[in-house]
């Protein structure tokens, strides 16, 4: 009789951002997050890193939210546990939306979240001076001599 086939079950990196209700307490979401890293850490794999972007407006409201709090995970792990970890942020009632995405294999995650947050910074400071153009431009256009009218 032939031995079972042993398949080694290999640990891939992922990106995990997810989008929580504006009114839902620090402590829920500690514990929500506590309870994903044991669902990773259940099977064989380890975070890597957490963020908070803070709240944000959404483009679209979900079930009548305007608002959300934004949080960006990296982990390496089976692709197992993003079914799992799925599964548990669609019952919970805080999690408005969530995204996973497979990264490369060959990935090296702390460059990858450090090159993520200097793609950050360059677009707000791209946002603050387009926020500084337009505001230029308000002040201009109020600062204008007022045309006589016709009539």
């Amino acid at each position: 009789m032939a031995a079972p086939i042993q398949t080694k079950e290999i640990l891939r990196p992922y990106e995990l951002v997810v989008i929580m209700k504006v009114d839902t307490t620090e402590e829920k979401q500690k514990l929500f997050f506590q309870k994903n890293k044991q669902i990773i850490e259940s099977f064989k794999g380890k975070i890597n890193h957490i963020d908070s972007w803070g709240k944000r407006r959404l483009a679209n409201a979900i079930n009548k939210e305007k608002t959300g709090h934004y949080f960006h995970v990296t982990f390496q792990a089976t692709s197992q546990v993003v079914a799992e970890l799925e599964r548990t942020m669609r019952i919970n009632d805080d999690v408005l939306r969530f995204v996973h995405t497979r990264l490369e294999d060959d990935t090296d995650l702390a460059k990858y979240v450090s090159q993520f947050h200097e793609t950050l910074a360059a677009n707000s400071a791209r946002e603050k001076e387009r926020a500084q153009e337009r505001a230029a431009k308000m002040s201009e256009r109020a600062n204008r001599p007022m045309r006589p009218s016709l009539g």
